[in-house]
């Protein structure tokens, strides 16, 4: 059985044709035979998630099915709170930790009647990864295990895109959906400030938050979106304002709709490479095929959004983790405590003015906006790079396509665009205007019905399951052990191998340091 997609999984268990429970145990045997090759799980509830899928297949049965998310097997960043459930943040400072309150997200997903599968690898604190010395190692990419995931939300976007997930949750500060979406081939989406709540999601930078889903389609995506949103007093950022209906738009094609293409970005500012560059191209050939007003739109350069967020971020980051930063600074990986430092270093007037700049930032973004629908622009500017050889200040060394709408708060989502460098995917972005989540995902559903890159999944090669195997030997190691190992035991016996065939009876292993006559 292939893992469906949201929308697939929905009609075949309204239609009784798939149960709940034997979607779920298609999950949970996925994740256990792929993901000692990705690491995208930090725990596996495999009791909850055959509770919730019992209890959704009793409400189908019964032809009260809580709607089309009801059976649905996700799961969730390990920064979003789950009741009676570990949640690290991927860090030694919260190993153990257990909520006793789901965030409100969690809870509104659940009441929807997804079923949950466990929580998904970070970067630490959603801003220091990819780290090796941490509690648990980095993800790896399903369609490549050398590279990188992007992240901060890295296990969902692994999860998502190997099929161990149907769906699952991720934030995104400065791009953590965006970029994962982008180097794992999926679709993720930062819906506008405010719409989701953050309420029981462990923050990193309080005016810059977002919370929102990762699914292998738009389709998908607006669904989960569909569940999460609305408001909560709970969060003094939350939007009092209704729901709009995210998949009323899904089916219509482009025409009519005015898109923006900000060239010099990907152009200039941050030169894509060729894949990328031909995916964008792509997008908007299909956009305009279908009636779309096409235009060039000039913005700030991407150095400017970046600046203003990563002062904000920093700032805001420091202020949450200041207690510990002073008292259990060694707790922390490597990366996070150098990024989460330059905090410490920055004054009151750079905070201030990175503020005051971000609002003129908003303005002009707005103004540009007037009379257009959506701009577009890269998602990443090349394919996923491999994960041994990132440097330690790599998202400051090179401007973000996803920090000026974290900066403007405007919903952006990325899309697969495409194949580039060792077949791994590129991504298309497109943004929209706060609230207008519909139209964009019109778009990007138009231009992902227009391709076929939806039908290429990645093929993990999974490893081989050693606990069986060492305890035939005598070793009860810890099943944290089991990956590290498993990535070279193919390498070792492969290289045994060749070590075999015919040995004369006298060639003993004695024999190799024999002085011989002469010698």
């Amino acid at each position: 059985m292939e893992t469906p997609t949201i929308a697939e999984a929905a009609r075949l268990i309204a239609a009784r044709e798939i149960s709940p429970v034997e979607l779920a145990t298609h999950c949970l045997d996925r994740i256990q035979e792929v993901d000692p090759a990705l690491h995208s799980f930090i725990v596996v509830t495999p009791e909850r998630a055959l509770d919730d899928a019992r209890a959704s297949e009793a409400r189908v049965m019964k032809g009260e099915a809580l709607g089309r998310l009801d059976g649905i097997p996700i799961a969730h960043k390990d920064i979003y709170g789950t009741r009676g459930i570990a949640t690290t943040a991927h860090s030694k400072l919260l190993q153990g930790w257990v909520p006793t309150e789901d965030a409100t997200t969690v809870r509104k997903l659940a009441e929807a009647g997804t079923v949950m599968l466990g929580k998904l690898a970070t970067h630490e604190f959603a801003f220091g990864g990819p780290s090796f010395d941490l509690p648990w190692p980095p993800v790896c990419n399903p369609w490549n295990t050398d590279h990188f995931t992007s992240g901060s939300s890295s296990g969902t976007g692994a999860a998502v895109a190997a099929g161990l997930i149907l769906g699952g949750t991720g934030s995104d500060t400065g791009g953590s959906i965006r970029g994962p979406a982008a180097f794992c081939g999926i679709a993720g989406i930062k819906p506008t400030y405010g719409l989701c709540s953050r309420a029981g999601i462990l923050p990193l930078s309080f005016s810059l938050d977002h919370a929102g889903p990762m699914a292998w389609t738009v389709e998908d995506c607006a669904l989960l979106l569909q569940a999460m949103a609305g408001y909560d007093a709970a969060d003094p950022a939350s939007a009092d304002r209704p729901v709009a209906d995210f998949s009323a738009k899904l089916g219509q094609d482009a025409k009519g709709l005015r898109i923006g293409v900000v060239r010099h970005w990907h152009e200039t500012d941050q030169r894509v490479s060729p894949a990328v560059q031909a995916g964008i191209d792509g997008a908007i050939a299909v956009w305009r095929a279908q009636g779309a007003d096409i235009r060039e739109v000039i913005l700030p350069s991407l150095y400017e959004y970046q600046a203003a967020n990563y002062v904000i971020l920093v700032c805001e980051a420091f202020a949450l983790h200041e207690p510990w930063m002073r008292t259990r600074f060694n707790d922390y990986g490597e990366l996070l405590r150098d990024r989460m430092a330059f905090g410490g270093l920055m004054a009151a007037t750079d905070y201030v003015q990175a503020l005051r700049r971000r609002r003129e930032l908003c303005a002009i973004t707005a103004a540009a906006m007037a009379d257009l629908d959506l701009i577009v622009t890269a998602g990443a500017p090349t394919v996923a790079p491999r994960i041994d050889n990132l440097p330690k200040w790599a998202s400051l060394e090179k401007p973000s396509f996803t920090n000026p709408f974290n900066i403007t708060g405007m919903p952006a989502m990325c899309v697969c665009s495409g194949f580039g460098e060792g077949g791994l995917p590129v991504a298309v972005q497109i943004a929209a205007k706060p609230f207008q989540e519909a139209t964009l995902f019109q778009a990007a559903h138009a231009f992902e019905q227009a391709t076929d890159f939806r039908g290429r999944r990645p093929e993990v090669q999974s490893l081989p399951d050693l606990s069986g195997r060492l305890a035939g030997a005598g070793l009860n190691l810890p099943q944290g052990d089991m990956a590290a190992i498993g990535e070279m035991v193919q390498e070792l016996t492969t290289g045994a191998a060749t070590l075999g065939g015919r040995r004369s009876y006298g060639q003993e292993p004695a024999s190799v340091f024999h002085a011989r006559a002469g010698d």
